[in-house]
């Protein structure tokens, strides 16, 4: 027979056992709540910024040259696309395809000949300060123009020529294969009407590409405003 006691000490250890396990649970569930939720994918997102790009934003933000409206940054060495507020905190980045050619000027008059004139090596993504400008392609298409006389436009991802695998290109780890195009912006669709045409798709705005072949400063004249801590 047992004594009453044992049944009351052993209710006593499966409340503490099953409300031990419920905190653990609410604790796990309020991590993984906390992981997901959009200051925390922020966070994760803001990480993937190089110093140069974090430099840039400040510097931009700090001087006044967005003129508080929202803006883009383009990092082509590492081919990703950064869209901020006017205020400098982040809205979304995502990687992009670019020009194929590396270099950070365009050939003059490129933007007046047929495409199938320009050679491989002209095919660069410009760097600078550019103010962008809603517009449309000859398809009819919706586009961000960045640099409207080199014909050098922010556009989603054209997929129609099968064999560039422009799609898979985005999806890839490596930013090795993210060099396609002749020069234009190839931003994944569903990026591209979440945040580019929102923030640059229905008035002008400001699009920072970074060189890849000089340095920050020699593009960006704001870098050298007073208060603004250079990247280490």
């Amino acid at each position: 027979m047992t004594h009453p006691s044992s049944h009351r000490h052993g209710a006593v250890r499966a409340t503490l056992v099953l409300s031990i396990a419920l905190l653990g649970t609410a604790s796990m569930a309020a991590s993984a709540a906390s992981a997901s939720s959009p200051s925390a994918a922020r966070n994760e997102a803001a990480g993937t910024a190089s110093a140069d790009v974090q430099l840039l934003v400040r510097s931009a933000v700090h001087a006044g040259d967005n003129k508080g409206q929202p803006f883009a940054v383009v990092d082509k060495k590492n081919a990703r696309l950064f869209i901020y507020r006017g205020d400098g905190t982040l809205s979304g980045t995502t990687p992009v395809l670019l020009g194929a050619a590396r270099g950070d000027d365009s050939v003059p008059g490129i933007g007046e000949r047929p495409m199938a004139q320009i050679k491989p090596s002209e095919r660069t993504t410009p760097a600078g300060r550019f103010v962008s400008e809603p517009g449309r392609n000859m398809q009819g298409e919706d586009i961000v123009w960045v640099d409207y006389d080199a014909a050098v436009s922010m556009h989603r991802v054209r997929t129609s020529n099968r064999s560039e695998r422009r799609a898979q290109r985005l999806a890839t780890p490596t930013i090795a294969d993210n060099r396609i195009s002749y020069g234009c912006i190839n931003v994944p669709a569903a990026f591209y009407d979440a945040h580019v045409k929102p923030a640059l798709g229905n008035t002008r705005g400001v699009i920072y590409v970074l060189p890849e072949t000089q340095p920050l400063a020699q593009r960006f004249g704001f870098l050298g405003s007073p208060g603004i801590a250079s990247a280490d």
